[in-house]
């Protein structure tokens, strides 16, 4: 299949392969050559569909082609940038090597840094150094992505192999502090579809149900370990995790059903899926996994407070249980301007470092404040 051509191009246009196949081939047979005996490390690192191996032929309209991330010493980022200007050829495989799109100008997309200035590019600090727990949580997944995925060609600095490890996933006790987070926001709403219903709020219900299934396809990812990528990929994502097919099929019956009674009925099961993943992921001890009646009021509920409260109870961290059950910065906050930029992330470190006011709020009885209100 061929490609449009993109604003600002010139040059015929490549039958489409993936953009990790195509820059494999590009490193080994044009960029190593030219970087000869420098010592170096190279990848197709950071952003774009085909980090996540998404793309396809559409993507190529925009901001797809040749292009990779090499690294070398700091002493070598200018002569190494500076072979690479004068030496890359004009086209790969049919595809311009210098391209622009939109408002983005015409050049080429071999960018070459030492390894901490990308990262503290990418994530806002270099983690080598150590993380703690702070620093996990102001790092939005889909950032992380774009280090632990997208392919490295070469390390011969020995480093990108190393850090990505470091950074697969994180920590137990930040892992089971933000899965009860997940939980929190699920037990926070569980109630609310058959509670708006039963007002006449037929949207309502569906809206409320619409984002439970959010909700419970976000704990599916952190259960399974993956972290999630933005919006435009979560559902092709969510559909290689283990399991998804079958929860999918009860997330599709909340989506589809006309009334509540049979949203309810769908997502009662999607919850008790979602519990026995939990229980499989030994993230805590044993939890019943079955729905009962909110209060009496006949609403089908997981009651996933419970839950919540057997994740806070393996987390060893004395700070992260200080903390009031507000989140990591993707769970904060969904916007793209936020999360697509790690300095503006970074600025979420002043919520989780303020002393604890989640006590004083406005009205002084609120913390009396009943469950089903």
């Amino acid at each position: 299949m061929l490609r449009r051509a993109q604003s600002g191009q010139t040059g015929r246009v490549g039958t489409f392969e993936s953009g990790i196949d195509l820059n494999a081939a590009f490193y080994a047979e044009v960029v190593a050559p030219i970087l000869g005996r420098t010592r170096h490390s190279a990848g197709l690192l950071g952003w774009g569909s085909e980090i996540l191996g998404f793309d396809t032929a559409r993507s190529t309209d925009h901001g797809w082609g040749p292009r990779l991330r090499v690294f070398v010493e700091p002493s070598d980022v200018v002569p190494a940038q500076a072979a690479l200007n004068t030496s890359l050829p004009s086209e790969f495989r049919g595809w311009p090597v210098r391209y622009g799109w939109d408002a983005v100008a015409t050049e080429h997309r071999v960018r070459v840094s030492d390894v901490g200035s990308w990262l503290v590019a990418q994530l806002g600090r270099d983690p080598r150094g150590g993380m703690d727990a702070l620093d996990w949580l102001v790092m939005p997944q889909q950032l992380l992505l774009g280090v632990v995925r997208g392919a490295v060609f070469h390390d011969g600095l020995g480093e990108l192999r190393r850090v990505r490890e470091q950074l697969a996933w994180y920590p137990d006790d930040v892992w089971r502090w933000i899965v009860a987070c997940q939980w929190q926001r699920v037990a926070q709403e569980e109630a609310f579809v058959g509670r708006t219903a039963e007002v006449g709020d037929e949207l309502g219900s569906r809206l409320v149900a619409a984002r439970q299934v959010h909700e419970l396809m976000r704990l599916w990812f952190l259960l399974h370990r993956r972290y999630w990528p933005y919006m435009k990929w979560f559902g092709s994502a969510f559909a290689q995790l283990p399991g998804a097919a079958e929860l999918a099929g009860c997330l599709d019956r909340v989506l589809l059903a006309t009334d509540w009674p049979a949203r309810q009925r769908a997502l009662a099961a999607a919850y008790e899926f979602v519990a026995s993943g939990h229980n499989d992921a030994g993230i805590t001890e044993w939890v019943d996994p079955t729905v009962r009646s909110f209060f009496g009021r006949g609403f089908l509920v997981l009651m996933s407070d419970r839950f919540v409260d057997a994740c806070r109870a393996r987390v060893a961290d004395p700070w992260l249980q200080a903390l009031p059950l507000v989140g990591s910065v993707d769970q904060l906050v969904d916007s793209t301007d936020v999360l697509s930029v790690a300095g503006r992330a970074m600025h979420f470190r002043a919520l989780y470092d303020a002393e604890p006011v989640d006590d004083v709020r406005g009205d002084p009885d609120s913390s009396d404040k009943d469950p089903r209100e």
